[in-house]
Parts: structure tokens; C-alpha cells; sequence
């Protein structure tokens, strides 16, 4: 199993195989192994839908509190490639379809990190959450509510 993802804006190209790594070009890729003492820089994504983004905001109140701040790329891929290589701690979303979290999840979890879901299930529709071990059980646990 193989994912790449490309940052158009930047020229950036993250690929990684499973058991090989996860790599930007020739650098290997390692999660943070857990946020700064003023908290954990947490991505997400936003539906367009009104009354689903107004229960997106409604769980990003209960984040907030774990987070120093929020970032918004607006493409899942590019989140989780952020999360491998260190620049997030932690990436969140519900309404992913598979290609949006195919080789994003891979980078990750090749990076030394967790992609999951609430209670022990698999990421996927439902929920993804993204993050270094020492932080994917305190943002599940606010997830879960």
C-alpha cells in the first residue's frame, strides 16, 4: 500500500509506503510526540451545511480548551500530511469519504501516529482523528463527549 499526497501551493510532495515510512521528498516524516506546554495545535474541517457546521462549532467549543489554536486547510489530505510531519498535533473530522483520508492516514500512521476513530472504531465517515500516541487519547476522549 502506497500514498501521495501533493501540495499544490508549496510543490510539496509526502509519500509513504506501508512499513517504509513516511516521507516530504527524501526527509522522513515523525509526528510530534506531544503538544507544547501551552497546547496542542489542532486541525479540522468545516461542513457546508449549515446545521451540520453549527454542531461542528458546538464540538470545537469542547476542543478548544486542549488547543492553543485551530487551523483550517480545507483539504483533509493536506491536514494529515501536516499531522506526519509535525506541523499539527492533531487533525479531526466527521463526512470524510475514503479518498479524502486514504493516503493522509498512511502518512501518519507511517510517521509513528494514530488514525482512528471514537471508541476504539476505525476512522471513517463517522469520525477521524489524527495525533501522536501520547495525544490521540486526550482528543478522543473530548470527541466522544
Amino acid at each position: 500500500m502506497a500514498g501521495v499526497v501533493h501540495n499544490p501551493a508549496s510543490g510539496e510532495l509526502f509519500h509513504a509506503a506501508r512499513g517504509s515510512g513516511a516521507y516530504l521528498g527524501k526527509r522522513r516524516l515523525a509526528v510530534l510526540e506531544e503538544p507544547d506546554s501551552s497546547g496542542a495545535l489542532v486541525a479540522t474541517g468545516l461542513s457546508y451545511e449549515p446545521d451540520r457546521r453549527r454542531q461542528q462549532f458546538e464540538v470545537l467549543g469542547h476542543v478548544l480548551p486542549l488547543a492553543r489554536d485551530i487551523r483550517r486547510i480545507g483539504a483533509a489530505s493536506l491536514d494529515l500530511a501536516f499531522v506526519a510531519a509535525g506541523r499539527f498535533d492533531a487533525y479531526y473530522e466527521w463526512g470524510l469519504r475514503p479518498w479524502d483520508m486514504a493516503a493522509g492516514s498512511l502518512l501518519v500512521s507511517e510517521a509513528g501516529g494514530i488514525v482512528g476513530g471514537l471508541d476504539g472504531a476505525r476512522a471513517g465517515r463517522e469520525m477521524l482523528i489524527a495525533a501522536s500516541p501520547a495525544f490521540y487519547e486526550s482528543l478522543e476522549a473530548v470527541l466522544a463527549g
